[in-house]
C-alpha cells in the first residue's frame, strides 16, 4: 500500500466516522404533514387504518389504485359501496361515482374539499367553519352520544356552511367559544346515499392509536351495509417503480449510500492500475470413505450374503460391549445377558432376542434370512445407544 492510499484511507475513514457521530447526535423529527398515506406511519398517515380496514368490513373490501373513472369503465359493477378517503379525484371520476350511487350504491367520502361543481351536484357547501386549535367530533343519534372523539392537533376546521333540505346531519363539530356546526351528513342521492365526512383526521394514525377513538370510527363506517366495499386509494405507481425511492426517502440510508459511492470511486480510482496474478483454485482432496462404505454394503446387498453381513454385524456388537461396556464376550450366556442388561437397561425380552439372533449369526450352518438381518441390525443399534 503506497503513501497516497493511505493518505486518502485515513481521509474516507474520518469522514465516515464524522457522518456517523452527526447522525447519532441528531435529534429525531416528527413528521406532522397530513398526507394521508396509507404506507406512512407517520402520525397523519393512514397505516393503522389500512391494518385494520379488511376487519372493519369484515373482509369484503377492495383496495383500487385506478380512478374511479378508470375502474368503472372496465367494470360493471352490482350495487356497492364506495369509499374515499382524502384523496385527489378529478371531475369525470366524480361523475362516475354519482352514476354509481344514483344506481343504488351508497359512498363514504371522508374527504375535506371537494369540487363546488361536484357538491353543488350532491347538495352541500363544504368550508372553514372554526379556526379554533381544538375541537370535539360528535355524533347527532343519541345511541353514539358516548362515542366521540377530540381533535387536539391540527384540526382542518372544515364543515358543511350549506346543506340542501332534506340532508340528514349525523354529526357536528363542538366548540367552547362556538355553536355546534354540521361535519357528517346524509344525502339521498337517486337510489343510494352519500355519506360525507368533512374531518378525515379521525382516521389518522395519531387518533386511532388513542384509547377509545377507535369507536368513533367504527361508528362512521357503520352507515353502509355490509355487501363489498370498494376503496379508491391514491394511485402512486409512479413514485413505487423507482427501486432506490425507501433508500432515498429515509436520511440515515441515504447519507450511507453516498459515502458507499463515494468510497467505491475512490478504490477504483486508486486501484485500476493494480493488477494481481489469477489465483488457481486448487479443489481439496475429497473423502471416499463414505462412499466406500456405500460400494461396499451395496456389494453384499447384491450378493445376498446375509449370513456374512449378519456376522459381521454381531462381531461389531460385541467388540463395541467388549470395549464400552467391559463386559467379556467369551461366553454369550445367561450371565452375559444380565451383565448387558444391567449396564444397557434395556428390557430382557431385547437382549434374549438380541443373543438369539447373535448366536445364529456366529452358526456357520445357520439359515438367515433378510429380515434377519434387517432385525438383528435394529436390537443391536438400539441396545448401543
Amino acid at each position: 500500500m503506497n503513501k497516497t492510499f493511505r493518505i486518502y484511507a485515513v481521509i474516507f475513514i474520518v469522514v465516515m466516522v464524522i457522518l456517523a457521530l452527526l447522525e447519532v447526535n441528531k435529534k429525531e423529527t416528527t413528521d406532522w404533514r397530513k398526507n394521508f398515506d396509507v404506507n406512512q406511519k407517520s402520525p397523519f398517515g393512514l397505516f393503522v387504518f389500512d391494518n385494520e380496514a379488511k376487519d372493519l368490513f369484515k373482509n369484503n373490501l377492495k383496495k383500487i389504485n385506478q380512478t374511479p373513472y378508470e375502474y368503472y369503465n372496465q367494470h360493471k359493477k352490482d350495487v356497492h359501496n364506495i369509499v374515499i378517503i382524502e384523496t385527489d379525484i378529478d371531475t369525470e371520476s366524480w361523475k362516475k361515482v354519482m352514476d354509481q350511487v344514483s344506481k343504488g350504491s351508497d359512498a363514504m367520502l371522508v374527504i375535506s374539499r371537494m369540487p363546488k361543481e361536484v357538491s353543488d351536484s350532491i347538495g352541500f357547501y363544504d368550508s372553514e367553519i372554526s379556526f379554533e386549535e381544538e375541537n370535539v367530533l360528535k355524533f347527532t343519534d343519541t345511541k353514539y352520544k358516548n362515542d366521540f372523539i377530540q381533535l387536539d392537533k391540527f384540526p382542518s376546521g372544515r364543515g358543511f356552511s350549506f346543506i340542501k333540505p332534506g340532508v340528514e346531519v349525523l354529526g357536528k363539530t363542538v366548540e367552547k367559544k362556538n355553536t355546534d356546526q354540521a361535519n357528517f351528513i346524509k344525502v339521498k342521492f337517486g337510489k343510494g346515499n352519500f355519506y360525507v365526512h368533512s374531518e378525515p383526521l379521525f382516521l389518522t394514525n395519531y387518533y386511532l392509536l388513542k384509547s377509545g377513538n377507535v369507536k368513533y370510527a367504527q361508528n362512521i363506517f357503520s352507515y353502509l351495509p355490509d355487501r363489498e366495499t370498494v376503496w379508491f386509494v391514491e394511485n402512486k405507481s409512479n413514485a413505487s417503480r423507482f427501486f432506490m425511492r425507501f433508500v432515498l426517502g429515509n436520511p440515515a440510508l441515504k447519507y450511507a449510500w453516498w459515502v458507499f459511492l463515494g468510497g467505491l470511486i475512490l478504490f477504483i480510482f486508486f486501484n485500476a492500475k493494480r493488477k494481481q496474478r489469477i489465483v488457481p483454485v486448487i479443489e481439496p482432496l475429497r473423502n471416499t470413505s463414505l462412499d466406500f462404505v456405500k460400494s461396499i454394503g451395496n456389494l453384499y446387498l447384491q450378493e445376498g450374503d446375509f449370513h456374512d453381513m449378519m456376522a459381521k454385524k454381531a462381531q461389531y456388537f460385541l467388540n463395541k460391549v467388549r470395549l464400552d461396556l467391559l463386559i467379556d464376550t467369551q461366553n454369550i450366556d445367561e450371565e452375559f445377558a444380565k451383565k448387558l442388561q444391567m449396564k444397557t437397561g434395556k428390557p430382557m425380552e431385547m437382549i434374549n432376542e438380541a443373543i438369539s439372533l447373535i448366536k445364529r449369526a456366529q452358526d456357520p450352518y445357520a439359515s438367515v434370512m433378510k429380515e434377519d438381518l434387517a432385525r438383528i441390525n435394529k436390537l443391536l443399534d438400539e441396545i448401543l445407544k
